[in-house]
């Protein structure tokens, strides 16, 4: 909470009240100076118990937000909540002093972890409900949202359908079949692809609406990356999680950073910290579209995010911020920001990224802190989204 300090203050003994005929210099003797010092600390002490009841208010609309969540809308556990938040003091000293630390959503358990976990847990719950037989998704080639889809399918007893795009035009036989393609066939998944630049979304419901006219099949579809309202719920949940961690470490937290690509989680991440009244700055760095695209996105999945919740309006467009000078020639190629920020987070703190996402986003965190934009002494969430199945395809390390 901003609260500007009053201008300095005297306080006035009884005795020079009483008497109204003292000389000036008997008023001034009769007058007690408050020090700067005991102001400071008199201040002070309102200050801080201001801001310790604004983040007590925040603590309990996120303990109160949890429970209307999980009251309102179905949903079935698939990650291992609440995911770490820890400290990486090597990584800090190296981009010196910025203070950082990472919630490792690379570690929500679901057929290796990653942030997609969050959001099935809502979307595969509302297709429980509505009773699908099959569930379809969409991707590119190497996609993590697919990987994850299939192994909740696997668990759940569904059939799983994916549609894989080309987006690199690479012919490389170990990024076309490896990593998360192989696991999407040993979880059970058929799969077929699509070149590069359609409109997925169109060709997803098209071929569902085949099976269901030719099969019979009830079939629920869910966006690439799980960007709908339903899956954005994952990360409003996420920052009612962070609140109650930040709170349990004592923590002032200045900045979450996240890459930023089909929307979602960022626009879970600003739903969520609106929701609360939180004033954490929230900072996406993109991995594909330009930055005005991507704003544009993450802003209307985040207005309808919030009509879901109940809270229609919270979001204003100048909370969504997305910094997508880190993408390099394009998606899923690797920059040398890229592949630098894999080797620092594996030498310095032994945590693995991916190329195609979460490097992207750490390469925005670490210009950042070198740029002073992030500066020594601020605390910097670092939101790991996982995908390093995806790191084993790529031979630029």
């Amino acid at each position: 909470m901003d609260m500007n300090p009053p201008p300095t203050l005297s306080l006035c003994s009884s005795e020079s009240l009483s008497s109204s005929s003292s000389t000036a210099s008997s008023e001034e003797a009769n007058y007690k100076t408050v020090s700067s010092d005991h102001l400071s600390t008199m201040f002070g002490n309102k200050l801080k118990t201001a801001a310790g009841s604004h983040k007590s208010m925040i603590v309990q609309a996120a303990r109160k937000g949890q429970k209307e969540l999980n009251d309102k809308f179905p949903r079935i556990r698939l990650a291992q909540l609440p995911t770490p938040l820890e400290f990486c003091p090597r990584l800090s000293e190296a981009l010196g002093g910025v203070e950082i630390y990472v919630k490792r959503d690379d570690c929500t358990g679901l057929a290796t972890g990653g942030n997609k976990a969050r959001k099935l847990e809502w979307l595969m719950a509302e297709a429980m409900q509505q009773g699908a037989e099959y569930i379809m998704t969409q991707g590119a080639t190497q996609s993590n949202h697919a990987r994850q889809t299939a192994a909740a399918c696997a668990k759940l007893g569904k059939k799983c359908h994916i549609l894989l795009e080309d987006r690199t035009g690479s012919k490389d036989v170990n990024y076309n079949e490896n990593g998360n393609v192989l696991l999407d066939d040993l979880f059970g998944a058929t799969r077929e692809k699509r070149s590069g630049g359609l409109d997925m979304n169109a060709e997803l419901e098209a071929v569902a609406e085949k099976y269901r006219k030719e099969y019979g099949s009830k079939v629920y579809t869910i966006v690439g990356g799980g960007s709908n309202p339903t899956g954005a719920l994952g990360y409003v949940n996420c920052v009612y999680e962070l609140v109650q961690q930040f709170d349990e470490m004592n923590l002032d937290v200045d900045y979450i950073c996240h890459a930023t690509g089909s929307a979602g989680t960022q626009a879970g991440l600003v739903t969520g910290l609106k929701a609360v009244g939180s004033d954490i700055a929230l900072m996406g760095f993109g991995v594909r579209a330009p930055k005005e695209k991507q704003e544009e996105n993450v802003f209307n999945l985040a207005k309808r995010t919030a009509e879901k919740i109940a809270k229609p309006g919270i979001v204003e467009r100048s909370d969504v911020v997305a910094d997508c000078s880190y993408v390099g020639e394009g998606y899923g190629i690797p920059a040398e920001s890229t592949i630098e920020a894999i080797r620092m987070f594996a030498e310095l703190e032994g945590l693995l990224l991916d190329p195609v996402y979460s490097a992207k986003g750490a390469a925005g965190l670490i210009d950042y802190c070198r740029r002073g934009i992030f500066k020594k002494g601020q605390k910097i969430v670092f939101l790991h989204t996982g995908g390093n199945v995806s790191a084993h395809n790529y031979g630029c390390f």
